[in-house]
């Protein structure tokens, strides 16, 4: 049976392979690669017309084969490929079988060369860092390119920007190409100068406080990210001799994707591809270490190192961006032109550079955060009570984007006699009435935590069930439809002392399966339920006289033991083809309530 030997960090594993194989970060793949350069979806290995072919889904870091990047090739015996910093040969033996997929146990792998590891001193004291960073606004599947916030129902929606150069994560560096390493600088306490008996420390901080007012002085109070980041690379240019930067930060999805990139003349060619090697981000994300690279383009050891010298890279530095001692992004620098450019005094300012960064781009983010959390919020308080409204924005209370199915009882009402109303009175004294008409009765619905789906021109439309669903929704439908009559008989009392004429309304509910989400284009999207259970309950309050509650057998089904209600004739009602049994809502029964129903404060 034909096999991938897969060789990662975790050790090496033989996996046999299916006549369809999908390969990528996500368990859902038949082969699951454990590395986090790797795509969710990275790439497939099928079997056809008696040869493997392996094909690139377009993944962010590119597929690999003995070195060379490729969308699509057959593959021969003993062919390598590269996948993030995972490597994987390729062992034809026999036809594909039928069974699934058999890993082998683990073996240990191979210890990698020493690498020169430097800790700098600090001060024993505790640093508090940042506030805790926020999820960045909704997940991308971007291939490359910047990130800016676009409205859907979830958050923001990152798009590429394509005047940013192309940034690819690829293998080609041997372990030993890293020269040096530094611990994560986690504290950034100062000592009272009493305490300071080290010059040495002492020069550590200067460095600290004059790179921290540099970054400030650059920075500011910039709270938009993407300005921020560039801010950020242009005043490391200031600060030390490189060509070219890359921010790389971790999306909702714990994908690496390119924020900015900047060269030190200050702009970026789109047609540009800025390669980064995969050993060192693992590096840095695995050791939460600043990584120092020596001259790769000078060392025979290197020649097969196709990222870095196609890109004649002759030094780099990565340094992590660290918040409570996690990273949620890269930093990296890079020189094309000196050689041996970066020293190890360079590596230690460039990891002060990215802590003071991190400080910047975590209050950024936490901005974007508020800010989407304000629009948000004032979405959902259209249509939720305000107590569920904030269980949507905590993610308490899960809003899907697509549709689902849900039971739902759905409320219609409208005023009776509206039309000729309309004629016989002054446009703003309708949309003055009507308004202090919704007014009201949206606050009977949010009462019994009822969504408000939508008014169209005086109906009101409610729903009891979605997206948040309650044991007696059915009851709350019908209470809401009870009180709403109530207080429309208090606002006619006090249009009677005013002068104003009176309104009537009918009211119509059924209770059935709906299938609910957001509908609509993606600029004017709106969170409604569409089916025969909301087409039954229009036809219903269609035929309500003013001052009736009309419920279906469905709805009665489920709150008998509640109502006093009036069974009415049978009635025919448009697009059904036999007549439905209706109910009249008198009142509610002396002493019940509704299942697990407390009346919210």
């Amino acid at each position: 049976m034909s096999r991938l030997t897969i060789i990662g960090p975790d050790g090496r594993q033989d996996v046999d392979l299916l006549a369809h194989n999908t390969l990528g970060r996500h368990p859902n793949n038949t082969v699951q690669v454990l590395d986090r350069i790797v795509s969710k979806e990275h790439c497939h290995v099928d079997h056809e017309g008696g040869r493997w072919i392996l094909r690139d889904l377009g993944s962010l870091n590119g597929t690999y084969v003995n070195g060379e990047r490729i969308s699509e090739k057959f593959l021969n015996p003993g062919d390598e490929i590269m996948l993030g910093s995972t490597r994987i040969i390729f062992d034809p033996q026999n036809a594909p079988g039928a069974r699934p997929a058999q890993a082998s146990q683990p073996e240990p792998p191979p210890p990698p060369p020493p690498v020169q590891e430097t800790r700098p001193q600090a001060p024993p004291q505790a640093f508090d860092g940042p506030p805790a960073p926020p999820p960045p606004i909704a997940p991308s599947t971007l291939a490359q390119g910047g990130m800016s916030p676009q409205m859907t129902p979830g958050g923001g929606l990152p798009v590429p920007d394509p005047k940013m150069s192309r940034v690819t994560i690829a293998p080609g560096m041997v372990e030993s190409h890293i020269r040096t390493k530094l611990a994560p600088l986690i504290d950034q306490s100062f000592l009272p100068e009493r305490l300071i008996q080290d010059s040495d420390a002492l020069r550590r901080d200067y460095e600290k406080l004059r790179v921290s007012y540099e970054l400030a002085r650059a920075i500011g109070a910039e709270l938009d990210i993407d300005k921020a980041l560039v801010k950020i690379l242009d005043a490391a240019f200031q600060l030390l001799r490189a060509d070219r930067g890359v921010i790389l930060l971790y999306d909702e999805e714990r994908e690496l994707l390119p924020r900015c990139v900047r060269t030190r003349e200050g702009g970026q060619d789109p047609n540009e591809e800025v390669v980064i090697s995969s050993t060192i981000v693992e590096q840095v994300l695995r050791d939460k270490a600043a990584v120092l690279s020596s001259d790769a383009t000078v060392d025979s050891r290197f020649q097969g190192a196709h990222s870095i010298i196609m890109q004649g890279i002759r030094s780099s530095m990565a340094v992590p961006l660290l918040h409570s001692a996690e990273v949620f992004g890269i930093m990296v620098l890079d020189s094309q032109i000196a050689t041996n450019a970066f020293t190890e005094k360079d590596l230690q300012l460039f990891q002060n550079v990215a802590n003071q960064a991190a400080v910047a781009i975590q209050n950024s983010l936490y901005a974007a955060k508020l800010e989407q959390e304000a629009i948000t919020r004032e979405r959902f308080q259209r249509l939720l009570s305000p107590a569920i409204a904030q269980q949507v924005i905590e993610g308490r209370v899960e809003v899907k984007k697509g549709g689902e199915a849900r039971i739902t009882s759905v409320l219609f009402s409208d005023i009776r006699g509206f039309t000729a109303m309309s004629e016989s009175q002054a446009a703003q004294e309708i949309v003055d009435m009507l308004n202090e008409y919704f007014e009201r009765m949206v606050e009977v619905i949010f009462n019994y935590e009822g969504t408000l789906d939508k008014f169209v021109g005086d109906e009101i439309m409610a729903l009891f069930g979605a997206p948040v669903s309650h044991p007696d929704d059915p009851y709350r439908a019908v209470k809401t439809a009870l009180e709403m009559k109530a207080v429309l008989a208090q606002f006619n009392l006090e249009r009677e002392e005013a002068g104003q004429p009176t309104i009537q309304i009918g009211i119509g509910i059924n209770t059935g399966e709906c299938v609910a989400g957001y509908l609509g284009s993606s600029k004017a999207l709106e969170y409604t339920v569409i089916g025969d259970t909301v087409n039954t309950g229009a036809r219903l309050c269609s035929i309500a006289k003013a001052g009736e509650i009309i419920i279906s057998e469905n709805t009665f089904a489920a709150v008998k033991d509640h109502f006093e209600v009036v069974e009415l004739p049978p009635t025919q009602v448009k697009g059904k083809a036999h007549a439905l049994k209706i109910f009249n809502v008198v009142g509610e029964k002396t002493g019940t309530f509704g299942v697990e129903h407390t009346r919210p404060a």
